[in-house]
């Protein structure tokens, strides 16, 4: 099941769009930092 995931994956993003889907979890992961801090400081100023 794992293999035929990795092949549709392959098939969604060909080796010249690698770059651009690294850029894309990489965003995604700031947005998730950034969210998770805001989160933080909230939670720090209700307690």
């Amino acid at each position: 099941m794992g293999v035929k995931l990795e092949v549709f994956r392959r098939e969604l993003w060909p080796p010249e769009k690698e770059g651009q889907r690294q850029e894309i979890e990489e965003f995604k992961e700031r947005i998730r930092k950034q969210r998770e801090e805001k989160f933080l400081r909230v939670a720090q100023q209700n307690s």
